[in-house]
């Protein structure tokens, strides 16, 4: 067994797994992820049929240099002449060229949907969609698993959070857009999907048969010990959380709770909105977050009374933990209203956009980033735990939940911290194909 201590761990494997879940983007079967932001204002698009597009619009002066859309309808036209399957679809071109305008933006969370890709990714918000049920994402330039959901396919094959998805179905993912991968990861429930895997303590890349299913999110799950210590457990901030949320709210009150856990492991994020209600029940009335455009910064504050303020609170977090999970904890450990226990969070700081368009489609564009109250960017960095605690695999396969019990005893008053040093690795090398 892997010694544990206070210190980052690069890989962590928590199983909040009973809790976990976007920003996305997933093979959860989310089309592109969660997003943090409920925008969704109408766009007028000219539909595009059949025929002979002519209409190029004008060139904005500050392009007229520099680009020259003559190249464009010139590679149309030869596409359209030359490209050896006839007749070419000017939709199929069309739709074709949104998703090269937004993957010129070299940023994975802004995202052009056609109207198909919309409908999945509506349905995924609502919570209840066919995959595997997990999010993937990519981060360091590799596609990684983000969140598993906990008892869904995914989970119940041992995928864990942080497992680079190196192949598939025997096609490797090396420079692969989430998109991609995703339109290869879902599928119709009962198929099978290969997922070749590699995580750190690995000693070789293994295959990973997953059997697809229907995904339905429970996004709020709560129970409370024989020490009146009640552990929330929210895999994603969806359209349900909130009034789920009130429930435990509502029972802990009632019930005279010691203290709480509040389980964001593992939970890759949601919408702004719910991540908002949920601090508010600490935070109150005050600022949650802080979003910075390019021109301003523009602040949230609670919309509830602060009615678990004065409980004790323990936030789980983990390297699942993304977007509005990475505000709610941010806010609570800002304010000292939580201790925060387990290991460096995602990073998914940035602010989407999301326009339906009179088509059908959408589009997602990352417009600003993530603050806690405090000031501290979210993005790319995460969030650090006050208490570093690592969850490793061979405690995960014993049952043994190490961040739990910690968060246990701090409410309780009995923690004691240690100190133990572990060696580092590299988690790339002498990697070897089964």
């Amino acid at each position: 067994m892997l010694p544990r201590k206070q210190q980052k761990n690069k890989q962590p494997f928590p199983r909040s797994f009973t809790v976990l879940l976007l920003l996305l983007v997933t093979t959860i079967a989310f089309s592109i992820g969660f997003f943090v932001g409920e925008t969704s204002r109408a766009r007028e698009l000219v539909p595009v049929g059949e025929g002979v597009v002519t209409e190029k619009g004008d060139v904005p002066p500050y392009l007229a240099d520099d680009i020259s859309f003559e190249q464009f309808w010139s590679v149309w036209n030869f596409v359209k002449e030359e490209f050896y399957k006839q007749p070419v679809s000017d939709k199929d071109l069309f739709y074709g060229s949104l998703k090269g305008l937004l993957s010129g933006l070299d940023d994975p969370y802004s995202v052009y949907f056609d109207p198909e890709e919309r409908n999945k990714f509506n349905a995924d918000l609502e919570g209840s969609f066919e995959g595997i049920g997990a999010e993937i994402g990519i981060k360091d330039d590799q596609l990684q698993i983000i969140a598993p959901l906990s008892g869904m396919p995914a989970d119940l094959a041992g995928l864990l959070p942080g497992d680079w998805i190196v192949k598939i179905d025997g096609t490797e993912t090396r420079n692969m857009s989430v998109e991609a991968a995703v339109s290869l990861i879902r599928g119709e429930g009962g198929t099978e999907v290969v997922l070749s895997i590699y995580h750190e303590g690995l000693e070789a890349i293994k295959d990973v048969t997953i059997v697809r299913g229907k995904i339905v999110i429970d996004s709020v799950k709560w129970e409370t010990d024989e020490n009146k210590i009640m552990e929330i457990s929210i895999s994603t901030f969806n359209h349900d959380t909130s009034g789920l949320m009130n429930e435990a709210i509502q029972e802990a009150l009632s019930t005279n709770v010691e203290g709480i856990v509040l389980n964001l492991r593992s939970n890759p994020g949601g919408l702004l909105t719910t991540a908002i209600d949920i601090a508010s029940a600490w935070v109150g009335y005050d600022t949650v977050v802080i979003e910075r455009t390019r021109s301003q910064a523009n602040t949230f504050n609670g919309v509830t009374a602060p009615r678990l303020q004065d409980i004790p609170t323990v936030v789980l977090v983990n390297g699942g933990s993304a977007s509005a999970s990475e505000i709610v904890a941010g806010a609570l450990q800002d304010y000292g209203y939580a201790t925060v226990v387990g290991t460096q969070t995602f990073g998914k700081g940035s602010v989407q956009d999301y326009q339906e368009l009179s088509d059908g489609s959408a589009v997602k564009i990352t417009t600003a980033e993530w603050y806690t109250p405090n000031g501290r960017t979210i993005n790319k960095t995460g969030l650090s735990p006050d208490i570093e605690i690592l969850f490793t695999l061979e405690e995960y396969e014993a049952g043994i939940d190490p961040q739990l019990i910690v968060a246990k005893e701090i409410i309780l008053g009995t923690y004691e911290p240690t100190e133990v040093t572990i060696e580092e690795t590299d988690p790339t090398e002498n990697i070897e194909t089964e």
